[in-house]
């Protein structure tokens, strides 16, 4: 075989690998939009033992999950996590109090199309309640019970995903762009 033919044997394989890995660049664009809008707002939380409960995490997550799909969700509730701990306005329990509510709404708006799975987010955050509580406490060395991690996220929770689904309405009735 000549060594022109298997240079068009293989770079046409190449080239369909590289279509299917495009960066989709306007979930990246508003990615980078809810993990600032997180960040931004991460000063308004209430603190509840090792915890600092942020309601508007979870209203990115469930805004994020709805439009960016899982994936990007998930990345947009691990990027906020990590700038609110650097700054001093989150705590470890922003990895498992957001990444999983981010998770299941994403998740469920793939198979159900409907904002009312918005709601769902609650259910993400409940297990990563229970996470915190059996996993991260104890490996930080502090004692919270599950009961207690479980009520302190999900008053974080359910106010958050109720204005994120307010939210994602009230984009679509507005009329904006993509969110018809």
């Amino acid at each position: 075989m000549t060594h022109k033919r298997c240079v068009n044997l293989y770079f046409p394989r190449v080239i369909n690998m590289a279509k299917k890995r495009r960066i989709n660049t306007k979930k990246v664009a508003g990615a980078t939009v809810l993990t600032a809008l997180a960040v931004i707002l991460s000063p308004i939380f209430f603190p509840v033992g090792p915890t600092k409960c942020f309601p508007f995490q979870h209203m990115v997550n469930a805004i994020s999950g709805i439009l960016l799909g899982p994936w990007y969700a998930i990345s947009v509730a691990t990027a906020a996590g990590i700038i609110r701990n650097m700054l001093g306005t989150g705590t470890i329990f922003a990895f498992p109090g957001g990444i999983p509510g981010a998770l299941v709404v994403g998740v469920t708006y793939h198979f159900i199309k409907n904002d009312l799975v918005a709601l769902t987010e609650p259910i993400g955050t409940g297990t990563g309640a229970i996470i915190s509580a059996l996993i991260v406490a104890p490996m930080i060395g502090k004692t919270m019970t599950v009961t207690a991690f479980l009520i302190a996220f999900l008053a974080s929770s359910i106010p958050g995903s109720i204005i994120g689904y307010l939210v994602i309405k009230g984009l679509r009735k507005g009329g904006f762009p993509g969110f018809d």
